[in-house]
This record gives C-alpha cells, sequence and structure tokens, in this order.
C-alpha cells in the first residue's frame, strides 16, 4: 500500500480518492525526475485539468506531494479537463502523468459515487466508504493508475521575479511590475485600464 500522510488530508480538508490520486502522480513525477520535493521555486506544474470536484481535489494532491503550490506560482492550470499533469524540473528533464481510463472507470463503480451523485459531500460520506474507496487508490501499483510519458523536447522559460511596483494613477493602489499598464499617458492597473487596446505593458527600472 502506498504510505500517504495524514497532514495531506489535513490540508486538503476532507478524506476522498481523488486527493490521493493528485498525491500519488506528483510523487511518481518526483521519482521519475530523479527530483526532491520543491522547497523553493523549482518544479513547475502545468495542469491538464480545471475546476470543479473532483479536478481541485487531485491539484490539492499534486501540490502536497512536490511542493510547487498555486501560491508560490509553480503551477499552472491549463483548463483541459483532463485528469493529466506535466511536471517540469530545471535540468532534470519533463514527464506527463495522466489518470488510465480504465482505473477512472473501476473507481467510478465504487459507493462512494452513490452518495457523491445525490449531492452529499465528502466529509459527510460515512468513514467506512471513505476507507474503502481510499484502500482502493493506495493498493493500487503505479502501472495500474497511471500512463506516463517523458517529454525531451518539452521547454519552459520561467517567469523572472520582481519585487518592483508602482502606485497606479487611477485608484492609487500599488501594483507589481508586470501587471502595469499605460493609459492616457498614465501608469495604471488592469483593472483601471479597462483592457483597452491602447494600454501597452510598463516595464519599471530595476531597483
Amino acid at each position: 500500500m502506498f504510505n500517504l500522510p495524514n497532514w495531506a488530508f489535513e490540508f486538503h480538508g476532507h478524506k476522498c480518492p481523488f486527493m490521493p490520486i493528485g498525491y500519488r502522480m506528483g510523487s511518481l513525477a518526483l521519482e521519475k525526475l530523479g527530483a526532491p520535493r520543491s522547497k523553493n521555486h523549482e518544479m513547475h506544474v502545468f495542469s491538464e485539468m480545471g475546476i470543479g470536484h473532483p479536478q481541485g481535489c487531485m491539484q490539492d494532491g499534486i501540490m502536497s506531494a512536490t511542493g510547487a503550490t498555486f501560491g508560490k506560482g509553480m503551477i499552472e492550470r491549463l483548463n483541459y479537463g483532463k485528469i493529466a499533469a506535466i511536471f517540469w524540473y530545471p535540468g532534470k528533464g519533463t514527464v506527463r502523468i495522466a489518470l488510465k481510463n480504465e482505473f477512472s472507470d473501476r473507481l467510478s463503480t465504487h459507493e462512494f459515487f452513490k452518495y457523491r451523485k445525490q449531492g452529499i459531500e465528502p466529509s459527510d460520506i460515512p468513514e467506512k466508504v471513505l476507507d474503502d474507496v481510499i484502500k482502493v487508490v493506495l493498493d493500487a501499483t503505479n502501472e495500474e493508475l497511471f500512463n506516463v510519458k517523458m517529454l525531451p523536447d518539452f521547454n519552459y522559460e520561467p517567469v523572472k521575479s520582481s519585487f518592483n511596483k508602482a502606485r497606479c494613477e487611477v485608484c492609487g493602489e500599488y501594483v507589481f511590475e508586470r501587471y502595469l499598464r499605460h493609459k492616457d499617458n498614465r501608469v495604471v492597473c488592469i483593472p483601471c485600464s479597462e483592457r483597452t487596446r491602447e494600454e501597452t505593458i510598463v516595464h519599471l527600472p530595476l531597483t
């Protein structure tokens, strides 16, 4: 059985089978790339998932396993609605991992989904049912769960971070450099620019 830490469920907020799928996906990516869990801004993830259950749950699992979080700007949601993600690690390579249709079909017959189809939230489903469906995920082999493909030609250039900021000349609030725009000879934020075609990106002098 795969050893999934309890803190991952605490971070996610409830027990379900999908966060563990994401966690296993992220763990496998680190294994395939021979990379450690990211502490700073190393691994970048391009999630092919979208919003809503269960896609959000799986993305919480990916973040928990890899350390590539939305908050650190290391995971980008592509909104394809697929159960897959691309993992890029500088100097280590890139791998795409997708949940196999066969496992997804097998999982969908579990009693857990009878409750979910009635609109019952995961935290309100009987513990025995939750533990059993999670066990199905944790007992499966990586080969049963995932299709794995290395992407040797994948290229990615991370966005450079900057502490530079300036006040919007309309609303007066600070805005970080890459989100500043020029409109009517003034430096403005995106909402105040009204996203017109005349806007141009502002580049502040380095500080």
